[in-house]
């Protein structure tokens, strides 16, 4: 991404190089001829005890080299050193496909998979600093609630009766869970789960099934609703073996305990969305949202109770736990103390320990994963970093390479796959993947330090060394989109207005108000927009590009058209499947305690079909041979209009070379976001919502990313873009800047207007960056 030169005041700025005081050299980690993925016999040399950086286009190589050779193996080997009991319980890692790997240390791996959980999992909960503060609060707290656990919202001791310690109330809605002109045999009960059935037999068998069920008395209404006044009521109900007696339940009571008491989000998608039709949320009544019983909300410290402390900035809670003066609770706060202040280092200081995890971006996820090492003793570790500059303003790189040099000056070695010039620049070593994606990659281009990339005749080196400048012509907008009088989470009574027609850029420091403001409130507006956010596709190795992008359909119903067969045929999921590996193509020897070993299937070689089905063919090619092709190549040979029109947009995103079968899997994070992207292009909803879409991308695949923003806008579209790379800032039509900083100190519109007039201002800190930028570009 294009930041050149931060601000003066920006600690750890590339300008100052690499330090000078780093450990001395140790022996390197040497690899001989990896084979992962597209690697192409792969030898080579990573220095340890230094900062080493990979780059490369999305598909080059970087993570089948990093995460599937060097941390992989790494793993393997610490997990071999246990006993055959141990083993059996921790993760089996395959030994990757290398000649040979040595001179390897413990890794730890910090990628940006979600952090995980559900709603009960918080920052708090997830960084282990709320069990600090109960067993504070258990030591401190007046009146005391009892032992820690009475302080939890996860324990039957602590959490609130009401709402089960999730601080929402949940409730089945009469108004869209009933249509009072019908009766129950009419279709009265909206909720597909319980039409009919014996849950229907069984309230159809005490109240009248045909009168409607606006004219139901109050008796019945309670009736329907909680089964009575007696509990014990019995009722028969025919079945198709016969009439039984069965207890009765109210529909109310059914509904809640099938799936208000659970956890819907490990529902299928069809039965969470069918639920949350039918009920309204809100904040529980009795706990007002603190998630705790009444017993650990009266117990305080200096006033304050542990959800006023929970629902502190992390910044603001650092100072009160500082101040705290106690026999017993003095070290524990001081212990919870540096553990926030780590926290506020890398940046997330605007965060508070009650924010779900499930609500955090993926940068925000991975920035809180570190916090576990930063306070580690341990030396001599290799800490592999998937780009951890993802959902990083300009302002706060800074406060990341302070972070890996420090891990790399304790005696660590710290790969990192990154993007950013800045992160690049810090570098002691660096690594450089490509020359292209895919079948074109897989091949180290250059290895050594980041002036020798930057001088390189590598497509990495070459994007280095490049200067941008601001467009030089800005579209009109054809109107105005407002937003008025925004509150939610950290926003200050916002009001905006959004052009259209033309591209539309908001940036802003973590935390500012940006996500909130475009994806909740600005989307909520316009229900009709394509929305394209930051969740990761669901990638296993049975899903493929051409299965994702919904062509697989038309694609065997060609070929049974064709042959005149049976579309299933075609499906190496169902009935086409290779007997011998099930459509996998291939065969994984599960060895108990020990590694597991994969195999290409000897009876498809690999192709997953049927022997048999290999003998049908659609103008010439059989199923497997074009599962094999390129999108490039079965953009030449599939004319089906509905396969053609969604390989033309994998090509236009830039991934004309992923061919149609391979495995999801096998894509890095860079690609599946653009693959997504590919899903969304077909659709005209007049009005497009990308969230960070330069996540994961190379400086040269940004150059491809800003050609079809531009052809999504002069098709006549909207397009509103949130996004720190400044490279798209500077193409923008028109930016909106939100601050001044993150959490309550952001929430506010810091500037609008053309990209010419932001490098004007004297108060937003991307302005400040944006004019740094230009200044090194010359």
């Amino acid at each position: 991404m294009t930041r050149s030169a931060p601000s003066p005041d920006t600690e750890g700025s590339p300008s100052g190089g690499a330090s000078t005081d780093a450990p001395a050299a140790a022996p390197p980690i040497v690899i001989r001829g990896a084979r992962v993925h597209n690697l192409k016999d792969v030898s080579v040399e990573i220095p340890k005890n230094r900062i080493v950086v990979f780059t490369g286009v999305s598909g080059s190589g970087k993570s089948s080299l990093v995460f599937g050779t060097v941390a992989q193996e790494a793993q393997r080997q610490l997990n071999d050193t246990y006993p055959a009991f141990v083993r059996g319980f921790l993760p089996k890692y395959e030994k990757p496909e290398a000649d040979h790997v040595d001179n390897l240390s413990a890794a730890i791996v910090v990628d940006q998979k979600p952090v995980g959980g559900n709603s009960r999992s918080t920052v708090g909960t997830a960084t282990d600093i709320h069990p600090q503060l109960r067993v504070l609060f258990s030591r401190m707290g007046e009146p005391s609630a009892g032992m820690s656990s009475a302080y939890s919202f996860n324990t039957p001791a602590g959490a609130c009766p009401e709402c089960q310690g999730l601080g929402r109330k949940v409730e089945l809605d009469p108004d869209t869970f009933f249509d009072l002109s019908r009766s129950l045999n009419d279709g009265g009960v909206r909720f597909r789960p319980f039409e009919g059935g014996i849950a229907g037999s069984m309230w159809t068998a005490v109240l009248d099934g045909d009168k409607p069920l606006g004219e139901f008395t109050e008796e019945e209404w309670h009736t329907l609703l909680h089964g009575g006044r007696d509990k014990t009521l019995k009722v028969p109900v025919e079945t198709g073996s016969g009439t039984y007696n069965m207890t009765y339940e109210g529909i109310a009571d059914r509904f809640e305990r099938l799936y208000l008491k659970r956890d819907i989000s490990g529902m299928s998608k069809r039965s969470r969305e069918a639920v949350q039709a039918v009920i309204r949320e809100g904040r529980c009544p009795a706990c007002d949202g603190a998630r705790l019983a009444p017993a650990a909300l009266a117990s305080r410290i200096d006033g304050r109770n542990i959800a006023n402390w929970t629902a502190m900035e992390l910044d603001d809670l650092i100072g009160v736990l500082e101040g705290i003066d106690h026999p017993q609770g003095t070290p524990i706060a001081r212990s919870a103390a540096a553990a926030l202040r780590r926290l506020s280092d890398i940046g997330l200081g605007y965060l508070s320990l009650d924010r779900e995890t499930t609500t955090l971006s993926g940068g925000e996820a991975q920035r809180l994963k570190m916090v576990r090492y930063l306070g580690s003793s341990l030396v001599g570790m290799t800490y592999v970093f998937d780009e951890p500059s993802t959902g990083l303003h300009p302002h706060d790189v800074g406060r990341l390479n302070r972070l890996l040099k420090a891990l790399r000056d304790r005696g660590n070695t710290v790969l990192v796959v990154e993007h950013d010039r800045d992160v690049i620049a810090i570098a002691d070593h660096v690594i450089d993947m490509g020359p292209l994606a895919g079948a074109n990659g897989g091949q180290v281009v250059y290895a050594g330090p980041p002036e020798g990339l930057r001088a390189g005749d590598t497509l990495t080196g070459r994007c280095l060394r490049r200067t941008t400048g601001l467009k030089e012509a800005v579209r009109e907008p054809r109107g105005w989109l407002r937003v008025d009088n925004a509150r939610r989470h950290n926003l200050k009574d916002v009001s905006v207005a959004v052009p259209t027609g033309v591209l539309t850029v908001f940036t802003g420091v973590a935390g500012s108000g940006k996500s909130t403001l475009v994806t909740d409130v600005f989307a909520a507006a316009h229900p009709d927009a394509v929305l394209i956010g930051q969740q990761a596709i669901t990638a296993s190795s049975r899903s493929t590009p051409a299965s994702f992008l919904g062509i697989m359909d038309p694609l065997r119903k060609s070929f049974a058209d064709a042959n005149r067969v049976d579309p299933g045929m075609f499906s190496f999921n169902s009935k086409g499947a290779c007997s011998a590996c099930g459509g996998r193509g291939e065969i994984t020897a599960e060895m108990s305690f020990m590694d597991p070993v994969t195999m290409v299937c000897e009876a498809c070689e690999g192709r997953r079909y049927d022997t048999s089905v290999l003998a049908y063919r659609l103008r010439g090619r059989t199923i497997a041979e074009v599962m094999a092709m390129t999108a490039e190549e079965a953009a030449g040979f599939l004319t089906e209009p509905r396969i053609a029109a969604q390989l033309r947009q994998l090509i236009e995103v830039g991934l004309g070379y992923l061919t149609l079968g391979q495995e999801l899997s096998s894509l890095s994070g860079g690609e599946r976001r653009r693959l997504k992207l590919a899903t969304h292009l077909t659709k005209r909803g007049g009005l497009y919502i990308i969230d960070e879409p330069t996540n994961g991308l190379h400086m040269a695949d940004v150059d491809t990313l800003l050609a079809l923003l531009d052809r999504l806008v002069d098709a006549r579209n909207t397009v509103v873009v949130i996004e720190h790379d400044l490279d798209v800032v500077k193409h923008a039509d028109w930016v909106i800047d939100l601050g001044p900083h993150g959490g309550k100190d952001g929430g506010r519109i810091m500037f609008e207007g053309t990209p010419h007039d932001l490098v004007k201002d004297e108060h937003s800190l991307t302005a400040r960056h944006l004019r740094a930028d230009l200044a090194a570009a010359g």
